[in-house]
C-alpha cells in the first residue's frame, strides 16, 4: 500500500495510532488559504475530531518523494473546499503537506 494510501486510511478510520506511524517527528502541514502551520500531533487532533468530511479524494500522482491528491471537504460549519494536496514524504513517512483551497460558495 502506498504511503498516500495508508495516510486517507488513516484519516478515513480516524485511526491516531496509523496517523502516528505516517506523520513523521518533524512534519509540517501549511495550509496557504490561511497561511497557518500545523504541527504532527496538531493534525492528529484535527483528523480525530469530527470536523473534516473528505469526499472524492483522488490520487493524481504519487511516487517515493511526493504524493498530489484533489479531494472536497465540508467542515462543521458548513464550508466546503476543493482541497488540492502536495505531500512530501521522507523516510518512508509524511514529512509535508501543503494545500490550496477553493471555497465552494453553499
Amino acid at each position: 500500500m502506498s504511503i498516500l494510501a495508508k495516510y486517507n486510511k488513516a484519516m478515513e478510520d480516524k485511526d491516531e495510532v496509523a496517523m502516528n506511524e505516517i506523520l513523521h517527528d518533524d512534519y509540517k502541514f501549511t495550509m496557504h488559504s490561511s497561511g497557518k502551520i500545523l504541527t504532527k500531533s496538531d493534525v492528529i487532533a484535527w483528523a480525530m475530531s469530527d470536523d473534516i468530511n473528505r469526499e472524492k479524494v483522488r490520487v493524481i500522482y504519487e511516487n517515493d518523494d511526493i504524493g498530489i491528491e484533489h479531494s472536497f471537504v465540508t467542515f462543521n460549519d458548513g464550508n466546503k473546499q476543493a482541497v488540492m494536496a502536495v505531500i512530501k514524504y521522507k523516510d518512508g513517512q509524511v514529512i509535508e503537506f501543503e494545500t490550496g483551497a477553493t471555497v465552494i460558495p453553499a
